[in-house]
């Protein structure tokens, strides 16, 4: 009998494993599996799981006035996926049921399929779903199913009848519930591994597509850059046509339809313009919501995902398909995952763009910076030489001239090393005209080294800080000294002088914004371009002695000998 009994419940258990099997490939079991925690789960949760373990008690076997049953499957399984409030409940449904049949167990039965299901829930408030796989739920099962018989003896009308009943039903109840508990969670264990492979290949397809739209968007979205990256898209995908537009109009069109989808045509679809206007994702199913006015259109369902900058719309995606409702989760998912790639690519233009121009007008900024004291002194010495040596103001002349034309003009990114030695011996010329033989110039550089590439206006402003601050109020003669050597793939430079140097305590703080002396533009400004363009580590060093001299390093890496970063 007993072994009857195991066969007939491994049979009526089979059906619904069965059952779940062909739930587990709906759309609404795939959400069952990632959104646990969502109330409208949790009611779906208590609703089936609990006609289920009511209809455990239907695929049982009536024996000796009472049930051999399937029951708990339901109840065990809703309290391991929605926790103790979906596992009690379930649990309660299922009892309650149970208890309407009547018989001498029908109190146990209820108590016990209440308890398995908040037994269930229990443990998976301490125990995420990950955490539980078939063969914990097989275990879990028997467990859950030896407190029941317990309950089935001693809360029984009749003490005598139960210990009979549960002689026959005990091995078969509790090996086959366990069984169909481990089944049931085993074939949702698959469907959520399977759907996390399905989302990881579109998340490697939309990295894919992120990876070789990057070089198009870098431009930002316009009308050329839009095209290259929708025929990007489309040759990635199994897409029938790829549409990038911005607010108003469509910017490119790749794919189907693409005789009469144009660049630069209105918007006209009403979806598209909701998802502007809602700023969020819209799925067209069919080809009348297309809205195309073109007859025999074979665009016929569509997902449109919004494209955002910093919380502001600039455009949408669109994926087509030429078949009604045949937008799928998968679509869906490609198309956010590209679109919000995207969108960041689209952000790390414009922040590059933005950074370049912050560049620039560092640079325009400490072009424009000419000390008053500097044009002032330079101008009362050449007019003091116009009158004593007319031929010497002639040459200064020429050589402000010069400097100023360098310092004004809107200049070359990245200038040559030879070059930037000119401009600075332009200022040192003037300067010694001023200080005389007090003021001397050395440069110890390699020929090979002259057509170094550097960014343009580095080296002036630190001769120049070191003539204003470290020379000028120095009594004696001042030297200013520039080296430049190979080092480690690198152009090591030192601009080096033996003026009055800086005291340690200002070492750590000059080169922040705004701690040099006067404006604190000139050293701040050289340092922070130095490290956008090549990164932090190739800021301005500076060392210096009290009293006896200050060094100033700038660190070039060696590629941009012969322009080639540049």
């Amino acid at each position: 009998m007993i072994f009857d009994l195991l066969i007939t419940l491994l049979q009526n258990m089979s059906v619904i494993a069965v059952f779940a099997y062909l739930l587990s490939r709906t759309e609404i079991f795939k959400k069952v599996v990632y959104e646990q925690s969502s109330p409208r789960i949790k009611i779906f949760l208590i609703i089936f799981f609990g006609l289920l373990s009511a209809l455990g008690t239907y695929l049982g076997v009536y024996i000796f006035g009472a049930y051999a049953n399937i029951r708990a499957i339901g109840a065990v399984v809703a309290g391991l996926l929605g926790g103790p409030i979906v596992g009690l409940t379930t649990g309660l449904i299922g009892g309650l049921h149970r208890y309407t049949l009547g018989g001498f167990t029908a109190f146990a039965c209820a108590v016990g399929t209440t308890s398995s299901g908040l037994t269930a829930g229990l443990v998976r408030k301490y125990r995420s779903f990950k955490q539980i796989n078939a063969k914990f739920a097989f275990g879990l099962g028997i467990l859950i199913m030896v407190i029941e018989m317990i309950y089935v003896l001693f809360l029984s009308e009749s003490f005598v009848d139960a210990q009979r009943l549960v002689k026959v039903i005990a091995l078969p109840m509790i090996l086959n519930n366990a069984l169909g508990i481990a089944i049931f969670i085993n074939i949702l264990k698959t469907t959520k591994n399977e759907e996390e492979k399905v989302r990881a290949l579109q998340s490697q397809k939309a990295l894919e597509i992120a990876n070789r739209t990057l070089p198009h968007l870098r431009e930002g979205l316009n009308y050329d850059s839009a095209a290259k990256a929708a025929a990007t898209i489309l040759s990635m995908t199994d897409i029938k046509a790829v549409s990038i537009t911005n607010r108003n109009e469509v910017l490119a069109h790749k794919g189907l339809a693409e005789d009469h989808h144009q660049p630069g045509e209105k918007i006209i679809t009403e979806a598209t313009k909701r998802a502007i206007a809602d700023r969020e994702l819209a799925v067209i199913d069919k080809r009348t919501d297309i809205g195309c006015p073109v007859k025999g259109c074979e665009l016929a369902s569509a997902v449109v995902v919004p494209l955002k900058f910093d919380e502001e719309l600039i455009g949408t995606l669109k994926f087509y398909k030429d078949n009604e409702s045949s937008i799928n989760d998968v679509d869906i998912e490609l198309a956010t995952g590209v679109a919000n790639l995207l969108s960041t690519q689209i952000k790390i233009a414009h922040l590059e763009q933005a950074a370049q121009l912050t560049t620039q007008a560092e640079l325009k900024a400490l072009q424009a910076q000419i000390h008053p004291h500097f044009l002032f002194n330079a101008l009362n010495t050449i007019i003091s030489f116009c009158r004593t040596n007319p031929s010497e103001a002639r040459r200064l002349l020429i050589k402000l001239s010069h400097f100023f034309r360098k310092t004004l003009k809107e200049g070359k990114k990245m200038v040559s090393l030879a070059e930037e030695l000119e401009h600075v011996k332009n200022y040192i010329a003037i300067e010694k005209a001023r200080f005389g033989d007090d003021l001397q110039m050395k440069i110890k550089v390699k020929d090979e080294l002259l057509n170094l590439h550097l960014p343009s206006f580095i080296l002036q402003p630190l001769v120049e800080n070191a003539v204003r601050h470290g020379i000028s109020p120095k009594s004696g003669i001042g030297i200013v000294e520039i080296i430049a050597k190979e080092k480690n793939n690198e152009v090591e430079i030192i601009i080096k002088d033996n003026g009055m140097g800086i005291e340690e305590g200002q070492l750590t703080e000059i080169l922040k914004e705004g701690r040099g002396k006067g404006t604190g533009i000139g050293l701040t400004n050289v340092n922070s371009r130095l490290q956008k363009i090549y990164g932090n580590d190739y800021g301005l060093k500076i060392d210096s002695q009290l009293g006896i001299e200050t060094k100033i390093l700038v660190t070039i890496p060696q590629q941009d000998i012969e322009g080639g970063k540049a």
